[in-house]
């Protein structure tokens, strides 16, 4: 018997389905990054990273289209340690790290970390200026099963025992560095002082006053003082804001008001008694007294 062998029907390549990454994104516009703190471990921790955009807030430190704000950074992730995480996604400018979300620093002097009170040690949020906005995306983009690691070959991270005693250590300033600091502000302060002189010695110049006493009031740049007023506007202003603050107070309402209101109509009535007496001893002298 012959037997004929069937060819078995290629099996068409299966497709596999590969699943895009994507990222976690929850109510609040916030995306959520998992921070990993070294490849052995197996616990992982999450940030919530946006855009920053503060309609009130129009600072060169935050530019809107380049700032992340990010929440739930541990304590063990420094500036640095941030910094080194994101540059991943792009150039980063700077990092700031606060205890709480707040404003930008002011455009005053920065003072050094000799200075300030020690940092609170805790969970913080933070603000990372990238050097372009698209550096931004990227990081907003990220997918949450691909986690950030904070410990590498490249970047060691101390904790424990070793971190305090690094701290303590840098808590010694050498004195010849302390006085460079110092110095250094003095100067700085010195230096703002003479430009504040300058400046209101100006705007003294710039006043003319008239032989009447007003003084002429010239418009200056925006944010500068108000010019000074003369003694007679000054008075007269005074008097308005007493009137004002009388009309709208409850006269007699309490009874240490009724007390005092009783006290000032009684020396009232005496101060005129008395300019009464003078006046008629006044009269008296001069002879020309007519009781009737």
């Amino acid at each position: 018997m012959r037997f004929r062998l069937k060819r078995s029907p290629k099996m068409a390549p299966s497709k596999k389905k590969h699943a895009t990454r994507k990222a976690c994104v929850i109510p609040g516009g916030f995306t959520v990054l998992s921070l990993q703190f070294s490849l052995d471990s197996a616990a992982r921790h999450s940030l919530y990273v946006k855009e920053h955009r503060v309609r009130a807030e129009k600072s060169s430190y935050r530019p809107l289209d380049r700032t992340l704000f990010v929440l739930n950074i541990p304590p063990y992730c420094s500036e640095s340690v941030v910094k080194d995480l994101f540059s991943q996604f792009g150039s980063v400018a700077s990092v700031e790290l606060r205890d709480h979300p707040g404003s930008s620093p002011e455009s005053g002097p920065k003072l050094s970390k000799v200075f300030r009170p020690a940092d609170k040690q805790g969970f913080k949020v933070g603000y990372i200026v990238f050097e372009s906005s698209s550096s931004l995306a990227a990081a907003k983009s990220h997918p949450h099963d691909d986690p950030l690691v904070v410990i590498t070959e490249q970047r060691p991270v101390k904790t424990g025992v070793q971190k305090w005693i690094q701290q303590y250590t840098k808590s010694f300033i050498h004195p010849d560095k302390l006085q460079l600091t110092v110095d250094s502000f003095m100067q700085d302060y010195d230096k703002r002082k003479e430009e504040e002189a300058e400046r209101q010695r100006q705007e003294v110049e710039k006043q003319q006053e008239d032989e009447e006493g007003w003084v002429k009031v010239t418009r200056g740049h925006k944010g500068a003082k108000a010019r000074p007023h003369s003694e007679a506007a000054n008075k007269r202003t005074l008097q308005r804001e007493i009137r004002k603050k009388r009309r709208k107070e409850l006269m007699n309402f309490y009874t240490w008001q009724h007390r005092n209101t009783q006290k000032e109509h009684i020396a009232e009535l005496r101060k005129k008694f008395e300019e009464d007496k003078q006046r008629i001893a006044l009269m008296r002298a001069q002879r020309k007294f007519k009781p009737y």
